[in-house]
């Protein structure tokens, strides 16, 4: 036989109001009809073996010729290599639910993954009753794996039935196939980006070569799972065929993640404390909002219109911004997705007009890469960011923004360590948040921010944020660095702005 299936079928149930076939809405498939999608791999057909109001069924069958992925150079075992010259023909790729269905299901239910519904653009946001089975599951690991990977994810049923090696002589015992179950309510798209990421996880193969870009993919779909999920790091190694820099580099980005979907709730709570020794009855300012106002007034000096504001969080500043017409373009990129989404929300971009959505935009990316869409704007800003990167990382963001990018101006804040002394809060010597690799004293920073300036071209002056403590300083370091004039430059003199020396004036 050359041909092989496998199948997965999804299956939800409705009332009057709320019909269970708006599933064929929901996966963009009319039940009415039996469709047939060419892959790189094979043949996929999406059909609905019931579909009433009451319940809908879709079912995926996936065909895979596997003499074409020999062919292809696909038809391998565990981690891309062949497990022996036999396995590239006789494998379990076309029976089984391995990473060419985790492919197929991203090509034919692709605006469901992303959960787009343009016809009824309500209904992805909703959760509803969700029977998802997979008869033939691959699970390196047994059905054990198969429960911690599934169980967290807010399913109420995880039904897995390890299935005979040969039904006939039940005393071989298992296979390391299963037959799986989930039952539950839940977003589509949430569903779907699960079975997505963790199809290939629990096979332990994938069938093509692993990019670099298999990190975004990721990151992607776990979106709202997968930084917080217990076995992150072995979905991350497994998912990236185990290469272990591009699993290092998932794992830092979900860190900085999961620390996003915390709310900075620590960082709030130093920021908006109270100095208690104050004998005053208005309450102070709280020190994000001095920081914000700092950061205003650095660009408004710059004369700045267009700018970048680089680890953006919940964009509390880019909605600041929006409110002065004199920003004429305003982008905000982070490294969370779930971090822009709730920026997103603060800031209405669904509703907003369309004279200001076209000042905003807000984009998913690194510093720790260089980034074509951030050259050529007047100012960049890293608020409260460096500190949050290991300091071997520091020289990527460095280029990355004073190298690649180079704004005119860039704004850096980050907290000052002498000041820490002053938060009551704050137990004696630890960071002001659990994130921060480090944190730096007034003389650290402009060391660091100095040698900044002379290796771009860059003049630097330093600007403290809060109260100025004359013993510790300032509870906010900033430095306001500015591109030197490219034409001063060829003349032979340094025009950097050297270091200034501890206690001398910025």
């Amino acid at each position: 036989m050359r041909i092989g299936r496998v199948f997965l079928t999804i299956s939800t149930t409705g009332i009057p109001e709320r019909p269970a076939t708006d599933l064929g809405f929901l996966l963009h498939k009319h039940p009415g009809k039996a469709q047939e999608f060419t892959t790189s791999h094979g043949t996929a057909h999406v059909f609905y073996p019931e579909a009433t109001a009451e319940r809908c069924t879709a079912a995926l069958l996936l065909e895979v010729d596997p003499v074409a992925l020999v062919r292809r150079g696909q038809g391998k075992g565990r981690g891309g290599a062949p497990d022996s010259a036999l396995a590239q023909y006789v494998n379990d790729r076309p029976y089984a639910a391995s990473s060419l269905l985790a492919v197929a299901l991203s090509a034919v239910f692709g605006s469901a993954l992303k959960g787009r519904c343009t016809a009824r653009p309500e209904l992805p946001g909703q959760e509803r009753p969700l029977r998802i089975e997979i008869p033939v599951l691959p699970a390196r690991g047994g059905a054990d794996l198969v429960r911690r990977l599934f169980e967290p994810l807010g399913w109420d049923s995880v039904d897995i039935s390890p299935l005979a090696l040969d039904e006939s002589f039940p005393e071989w015992g298992d296979s390391r196939y299963v037959r799986l179950a989930l039952e539950g309510e839940l977003k589509l798209d949430d569903a779907l980006r699960q079975l997505y990421v963790l199809l290939p996880v629990l096979d332990d193969a994938k069938h093509y070569w692993i990019a670099p870009d298999e990190v975004d993919k990721l990151l992607r779909a776990g979106d709202g799972w997968l930084a917080a999920h217990p076995e992150n790091a072995l979905i991350s190694s497994r998912y990236l065929a185990r290469h272990k820099r591009l699993t290092q580099t998932a794992l830092e980005r979900l860190e900085l993640v999961r620390l996003a979907e915390a709310d900075g709730s620590e960082v709030e709570e130093l920021d908006n404390a109270v100095d208690e020794n104050r004998d005053t009855e208005e309450r102070p300012v709280p020190l994000a909002v001095r920081r914000r106002d700092a950061i205003l007034a650095a660009l408004r000096t710059a004369g700045a219109a267009r700018v970048l504001d680089l680890g953006c969080g919940q964009g509390q500043l880019v909605q600041a911004l929006l409110k002065d017409p004199a920003y004429t373009e305003i982008v905000g990129m982070d490294v969370s997705v779930r971090a822009l989404n709730l920026a997103a929300k603060r800031l209405r971009l669904e509703r907003m007009g369309e004279r200001q959505s076209v000042r905003v935009q807000l984009l998913q990316g690194s510093l720790a890469y260089t980034d074509k869409r951030l050259a050529g704007y007047d100012a960049a800003v890293l608020s409260e960011v460096v500190e949050h990167l290991d300091p071997e990382r520091l020289p990527a963001l460095e280029y990355a923004v004073f190298g690649a990018a180079r704004p005119r101006t860039v704004l850096v804040t980050t907290p000052n360590v002498e000041y820490n002394v002053r938060w009551e809060s704050l137990p004696a010597g630890h960071v002001r948040h659990g994130d921060h690799r480090f944190e730096w004293t007034r003389a650290e920073f402009r060391t660091w921010a100095g040698e900044v300036a002379r290796r771009h071209g860059y003049q630097v002056a330093y600007v403290p944020v809060g109260d100025d403590d004359p013993e510790v300083g300032p509870p906010t370091q900033m430095a306001v660095f500015t591109a030197a004039d490219r034409t001063d430059r060829t003349d032979g003199t340094d025009h950097t702005d050297h270091t200034p020396k501890e206690g001398e004036a910025a």
